[in-house]
This record gives C-alpha cells, structure tokens and sequence, in this order.
C-alpha cells in the first residue's frame, strides 16, 4: 500500500518539555514546536493560527476554520472543550 501524504501523526503531549499541543485551558491547538515537527514528519504546511488576520488569504484561513469548528461544536455527542477553546483563541465569534 502506498504511503499517503499525511498519514504519520505525531505523539499528543500537553505537559513538560516536548509539548507540542496547548492544554485546554490555554487555547487548544498545536505550539509552534508541534507544527513543525508534523510539517518535518509530513512534508506539511501547517501554519499558525490567525485570530486577527492581516492578509486575504488569512482572513478565508480564519472564516474557513470558524466555520468548520462551529459545526464540530454544534455536532459533538459531548461538550467539546479542545474545539470551544480553539474557537476562543481564534477570535471566532468576533468581527
């Protein structure tokens, strides 16, 4: 089977020295160490969050992401922290 382009995951670490996922409680989301380790593992091209975006381009980023976490939100079975804090941090909600 061929190998495909994103298919080899990183280890989810919140605490300690090699963290590479903010906890719950500050925003949800990769560090900027968890991003470039899954871009080096993935040839990926993750990027940071943009909650005020200065560019088009992160603007559509930060509607697209809003709109698709809004409908994680709306649709999880449970409370879903991780998305709620992620959309927190992104400043979705907000004009």
């Amino acid at each position: 089977m061929a190998t495909k382009k994103h298919d080899k995951p990183i280890p989810r670490t919140t605490t300690g020295k090699g963290a590479n996922y903010k906890p719950t409680e500050k925003g949800a989301g990769m560090t900027a160490k968890g991003r470039a380790e899954y871009n080096a593992k993935n040839n990926a091209n993750l990027k940071a969050p943009a909650p005020n975006p200065k560019t088009k381009a992160d603007a559509g980023r930060k509607a697209s992401f809003c709109a698709r976490m809004s409908g994680v939100v709306k649709n999880a079975k449970g409370d879903a922290p991780r998305a709620k804090a992620a959309l927190k941090s992104w400043n979705c909600g907000k004009k």
